[in-house]
């Protein structure tokens, strides 16, 4: 069994490479371009292979994958720990082999091409919708400073901008009009390519059986399912639905010492996204369960469970303790293969 270790320090155009053997002492380093990089492993023998998960890192681990070696990658802010006095490309590899000792570590699990193309379009589409948020605040901002109250909300304020400049009486300087007419159709070009991205999201996980679960999740919509699915990749690599809660953020941060145990406002690590989503959604759940409980609707326990945590903690500590409870639905729901059912532990305690 060959048992060499190669750190590889990814880059755009350079790759810094350390080489350990069975005990994980770095016997040879070396520095190589692109072209020398696909090169050198394809003539190597196999070997375990440590990348830093970064940009690139998917990529090259399918790549070195289909050439016989076993990949690994490793979460970068697990890595910075192990890198000794100066931050070089070497110093890197290096902490790269050293990282690769500690079973602590979880690797990341490398994600196919689809998924990395579900959210480079969830990127694209956050993009879209942050510059139509500019757009709509500078509209806000330009109409205000010439004596138009815009009001607040997408909806509400572009059809104010709309009235104003089809008022009888032109109000709205005509210097100012024809910025005001682009900005417009920008924002309806960004809402029109913020729909064709959700298309391509239905599209391309329409026989995904896993997103077809999540969406019957409260709160879980084409985004929030779309977006779980590709950067969770493998949910068994989380023993819990806490642990997933606690990759999300969604946990309590704690400093703890001794006898003594605190626990503060959420850790907020993991990915935001993911986070803004969840908690996006258990907003809208909420929302809702206050508006059926207003107009006597029965409720499932999971929006019981919501509405006497808002009366007990506040909206604010209830929205995220609910979307705390979804991430671990998610994890329930993916793992057991099964659809949510709201009731679903009350009638098996009465079954």
């Amino acid at each position: 069994m060959n048992t060499t270790t190669v750190g590889v320090d990814l880059a755009k155009n350079r790759f810094e490479l350390a080489v350990a053997d069975a005990e994980y002492r770095i016997e040879r380093r070396t520095r190589l371009s692109r072209t020398q990089f696909a090169q050198f492993f394809g003539n190597y023998p196999a070997s375990r292979v440590v990348l830093e998960a970064c940009g690139s890192a998917h990529h090259w681990a399918r790549t070195l994958q289909a050439q016989g070696h076993e990949v690994q990658l490793l979460p970068a802010q697990y890595v910075r720990a192990y890198v000794k006095r100066n931050k070089t490309d070497a110093a890197d590899a290096g902490a790269l082999i050293e990282a690769a000792r500690c079973a602590e570590i979880r690797p990341v699990p490398v994600k196919s091409v689809e998924q990395q193309a579900i959210q480079q379009l969830h990127r694209l589409r956050a993009q879209c919708m942050g510059t139509r948020t500019a757009r709509i605040n500078w509209l806000r901002g330009a109409l205000r400073a010439i004596g138009f109250s815009i009001p607040l909300g997408a909806r509400r304020g572009i059809s104010a901008v709309r009235q104003a400049l089809a008022a009888a009486e032109p109000t709205v300087p005509a210097l100012l009009r024809p910025g005001i007419e682009d900005t417009l159709a920008e924002i309806a070009a960004l809402e029109q390519r913020c729909t064709r991205i959700e298309r391509e999201l239905a599209g391309l996980t329409h026989d995904d059986a896993v997103v077809h679960n999540l969406l019957a999740i409260p709160g879980i919509g084409l985004l929030s399912a779309t977006a779980l699915a590709a950067a969770i990749v493998d949910v068994q690599r989380f023993a819990s639905g806490r642990q997933l809660a606690s990759w999300l953020g969604l946990t309590a941060r704690e400093y703890s010492s001794g006898e003594r145990r605190r626990l503060g406002r959420i850790s907020k690590r993991g990915d935001v996204y993911l986070r803004t989503l969840l908690i996006h959604g258990a907003r809208a759940v909420l929302n809702a369960a206050t508006s059926a409980a207003r107009r006597g609707r029965p409720l499932d326990r999971l929006r019981t469970w919501a509405l006497a945590t808002q009366q007990r903690c506040g909206y604010n500590k209830a929205t995220v303790a609910l979307a705390n409870k979804l991430a671990r639905i998610v994890w329930a729901t993916w793992k057991y293969q099964r659809s949510f059912d709201g009731n679903w532990a009350l009638r098996t305690v009465s079954a």
